[in-house]
């Protein structure tokens, strides 16, 4: 027979192990930038950004350019800020509450849905230096100098994230 708590400290010890089980570790990563909702490219993975962030598990390799970056693009071309996509995605349970949201104060056609789109999955832009330079650097951070089908940022991302 057990002793009076030995069941409740045996369940404590497993979640311990498992919370430093190595694999528990790992980088939680958002959805790829080519994941669309509501027509928008990149807006799923911005949200997952934020859900992640706000749950405290947002991995450091993010925080620097979490609300700028493509997720600035992104805020630029639905006309909305970093704050109120916060707010948003905290009072919302799911992804579909968030699109609605999206649907009803984000009034965009799908050309210029496809024009951000376009503007994102092209960079770095042929005339910029620095951005093709800081690509390659990424290339090669992630074991990627060799991958000649790596050509812009989205796929240098999907290629650090195991995508592809």
């Amino acid at each position: 027979m057990e002793a009076p708590g030995e069941k409740a400290n045996f369940k404590f010890e497993i979640f311990r192990r498992l919370l430093e089980h190595p694999r528990m570790s790992e980088i939680i990563y958002p959805r790829s930038p080519r994941e669309t909702m509501d027509g928008w490219g990149y807006l799923p993975r911005y949200i997952d950004k934020i859900r992640l962030h706000l749950a405290g598990k947002l991995h450091a390799d993010y925080t620097d350019n979490f609300g700028k970056g493509f997720d600035g693009f992104w805020l630029k071309a639905a006309g909305v800020t970093h704050e109120q996509m916060i707010g948003v995605v905290k009072n919302s349970i799911t992804d579909g509450e968030v699109c609605d949201w999206v649907r009803k104060n984000v009034k965009r056609t799908a050309a210029e849905k496809a024009t951000h789109w376009q503007d994102m999955s092209s960079r770095p832009l042929a005339d910029d230096a620095a951005a093709i330079a800081r690509l390659k650097m990424r290339k090669e951070q992630c074991g990627g100098a060799h991958r000649d089908d790596v050509k812009t940022f989205v796929d240098a991302i999907d290629l650090d994230e195991k995508r592809i």
